[in-house]
């Protein structure tokens, strides 16, 4: 959930930092817009750009394509000619994913998520699978990948990954779980990871939905909905 308020050119302070790292909004972009972005931008940003550095024409599997850091996550691959196999929820879900940028979408829920990317792919696999979603879609990242793969977890909405015991690595998988603070602990890093987000949206290439606005007041109930997988795009509370 982000906080919105103040006008373009206002400092955002990305959650979780310390009060003394704030970024410099560009006047181009408004306050609102910049609380929406930073913290699922930035995320983007260290996944595609240090986590698994991205390759034009390469193919990939990511989870939760239509919430709010999948939204942003479709379209930045999009720009670097990035190849996305999206999973979602619902048709809904299916329809919003595709209109930013995904090429072909799977639905987790129903759908053997391993057998699709292996349609898809002719075979083929992917190098790296973004999975923010945890236990339920665990299995199903890891048979997804090439040998030497790489699963990238960065989040738990159905619950932690269950322990996995080494020799399940088959293939020579790589296993690893970063986190936004970790890569914005040093402060010319994270003024880069910043600037490389600007710029796309200053470009066009990324576009921020904010498809659900809150009261501050109402806070519980925007929780709630997160929690629940009822939203898509950014949330934001209005002070």
């Amino acid at each position: 959930v982000a906080y919105a308020g103040g006008p373009p050119g206002s400092y955002a302070q990305v959650r979780n930092l310390p009060a003394t790292v704030p970024v410099k909004l560009p006047d181009s972009i408004d306050y609102k817009t910049g609380a929406a972005m930073m913290l699922q931008g930035m995320t983007v940003e260290y996944l595609f750009r240090r986590t698994y550095p991205l390759k034009k024409g390469q193919t990939i599997l990511f989870h939760a394509a239509a919430g709010g850091v999948g939204l942003i996550a479709m379209q930045w691959a999009k720009a670097l000619g990035v190849h996305v196999i999206g999973t979602v929820g619902s048709e809904e879900k299916a329809k919003l994913a595709k209109e930013h940028g995904c090429e072909h979408v799977i639905y987790y829920k129903t759908e053997d998520v391993a057998q699709r990317v292996r349609e898809i792919t002719d075979g083929a696999m992917v190098p790296v699978v973004y999975d923010s979603v945890g236990k339920d879609t665990f299995q199903g990242s890891m048979d997804s990948l090439q040998p030497f793969g790489l699963f990238v977890s960065f989040g738990n909405a159905s619950g932690p990954v269950d322990p996995i015991p080494l020799t399940a690595l088959r293939g020579s998988l790589y296993v690893t779980r970063p986190s936004l603070m970790s890569h914005t602990a040093d402060r010319d890093t994270l003024v880069d990871m910043a600037g490389q987000l600007f710029s796309l949206v200053e470009q066009g290439k990324i576009k921020i939905n904010v498809d659900q606005e809150y009261p501050l007041a109402d806070a519980d109930q925007a929780h709630r909905d997160l929690e629940g997988r009822k939203t898509t795009g950014s949330t934001v509370l209005i002070p």
